[in-house]
């Protein structure tokens, strides 16, 4: 059989859409873990990233952080947390929003810091407070650009929460982990099929969500 034979047979197995190991199921948990790590990383990485672009700071130290949280490798990260956390939701979402905070915030900082200074320089001298400025001013212009930080972060997640599974979470990585161990290539490759689905479905949603709220003059520009 080849991989195709071995998705097919997956998903045309009833068995495998229904019950606590079900599609709906683990499709839902992988969904729940990628929205919590995505949440916190932009809680963490937007806020900064606007602030240090606003001011035109701090450039050096996000990019050693950015180098910093690519180089981690999120399994051992994963693995050291739970020796020393124990077994939990914790030590999954660390790993995770470590991975995601890096292109958040890089993106937005240097989106930010891209903006065209004329528009702001205007609102500047119309009396603008620096906040309504950043917010204001330069958040809908950058917009595009932190988005597509956004939308990295975003399927790096997808691709990565498969490692819950590793520490007897769910998600669609328990396809792949547990199809391993029982050799059975069919849950392995439907698994795998399944996280690749929800990249792409992932950046279907980044982009109809770029059409919405990003104004038609910007994008155009963009």
């Amino acid at each position: 059989m080849n991989v195709l034979d071995f998705a097919r047979a997956f998903f045309a197995d009833g068995a495998h859409w229904q019950g606590y190991d079900g599609i709906p199921t683990r499709l839902a948990e992988h969904t729940r873990y990628t929205l919590q790590a995505l949440g916190i990383a932009t809680l963490i990485g937007l806020p900064v990233g606007l602030v240090t672009g606003h001011y035109r700071r701090g450039g050096t130290t996000l990019a050693l952080i950015a180098t910093a949280g690519r180089a981690l490798p999120t399994f051992g990260l994963l693995v050291l947390l739970t020796m020393m956390l124990g077994f939990g939701m914790l030590p999954v979402m660390i790993p995770l929003v470590v991975l995601a905070v890096p292109p958040i915030l890089v993106t937005t900082y240097e989106a930010v810091r891209s903006v065209d200074p004329s528009p702001v320089d205007a609102a500047r001298g119309m009396g603008m407070r620096e906040r309504d400025i950043m917010l204001r001013v330069e958040l809908p212009e950058a917009l595009p650009l932190i988005l597509g930080g956004l939308r990295t972060a975003a399927v790096q997640i997808v691709s990565t929460a498969t490692i819950a599974a590793y520490v007897s979470f769910g998600g669609l990585g328990r396809y792949i982990i547990d199809g391993l161990y029982q050799r059975d290539y069919e849950k392995v490759v439907g698994g795998a099929t399944l996280v690749a689905g929800l990249a792409l479905v992932t950046l279907g949603v980044f982009w109809a969500v770029g059409r919405f709220v990003v104004s038609p003059g910007v994008r155009r520009s963009a």
